[in-house]
């Protein structure tokens, strides 16, 4: 589910329905193995322009990971490691055409990555100046990176890294 093409839109109402449906198809194979499903990612702040790609944590114990793999493995999910960022395990998927394009991590629940993920999506959720700033640039990355990701990302990481030094204080 990987792409190289760029498309930014203003923030989507429909991105937190979107989100239950996804968890709920989740939870029918997973509910015994889960701690929770967390919404993290722009899709998940209120008023974030953002891709329309739903960012989905799911929380375990680690010793779970190896049932969690065959539980998702059942309703389209293939395990694809973890892409060279430790603490998630990423998965792609097949079938998943009535819901929102989506991406999913698998993290246990003293994953660093998962306590990063989950501090940026609460300071956006409280800072309305970082989501309009950030907003901006996502949306100009956008428009001049249409089909380059690579370059889309570079554009915006020193805003993205300004909002880390933000979270250390």
């Amino acid at each position: 589910m990987r792409t190289k093409e760029v498309i930014v839109l203003p923030y989507q109402e429909s991105w937190k329905d979107d989100f239950e449906k996804i968890a709920q198809e989740l939870r029918t194979v997973l509910s015994e193995l889960t701690i929770r499903i967390e919404h993290v990612g722009s899709t998940a702040v209120e008023g974030l322009a953002a891709k329309p790609i739903i960012d989905i944590d799911l929380v375990i114990l680690s010793k779970d990971f190896p049932s969690v793999v065959k539980s998702l493995a059942t309703i389209g999910y293939q395990h694809e490691g973890n892409l060279g960022i430790e603490g998630r395990e990423a998965f792609t998927y097949s079938g998943k055409e009535h819901l929102q394009s989506h991406h999913l991590y698998v993290c246990p629940e003293n994953s660093p990555e998962l306590k990063r993920h989950l501090a940026f999506r609460d300071y956006m959720r409280s800072h309305p100046a970082a989501v309009k700033t950030y907003g901006a640039i996502k949306l100009k990355a956008a428009q001049l990176f249409p089909k380059d990701i690579e370059s889309y990302m570079a554009y915006k990481s020193s805003v993205i890294e300004e909002i880390y030094k933000e979270l250390e204080k």
